[in-house]
């Protein structure tokens, strides 16, 4: 079954930015938890965590594109610079 949620822009990106580091998708990891907090009988604690969005920027893996296309290193630091600029630029937009 296909389900669409609302999650803050700054859990997910740190969600997402973990997942990559461990090789998982988020796919993968929502059920995990889906699973666990039935498992626990849904009694579920919400816990506000703050930390960095990445606390190890050692590169990910390579990502194989169409034949022939470039090929780049992208590291977790390339990404959050990208995110970053993606939200100011939707920030700027907002403004105008």
């Amino acid at each position: 079954m296909k389900a669409t949620i609302e999650v803050p822009d700054e859990l997910y990106r740190r969600v997402k930015a973990k997942t990559a580091l461990q090789g998982r998708a988020i796919r993968e990891v929502t059920v995990e938890l889906y699973q666990k907090w039935l498992d626990e009988g849904g009694q579920a604690t919400l816990v506000q965590v703050k930390q960095p969005l990445v606390q190890d920027f050692r590169e990910l893996p390579l990502l194989e594109g169409k034949p022939g296309s470039p090929k780049f290193a992208l590291t977790a630091e390339r990404i959050h610079e990208l995110e970053m600029e993606a939200e100011m630029e939707r920030h700027a937009a907002s403004l105008r």
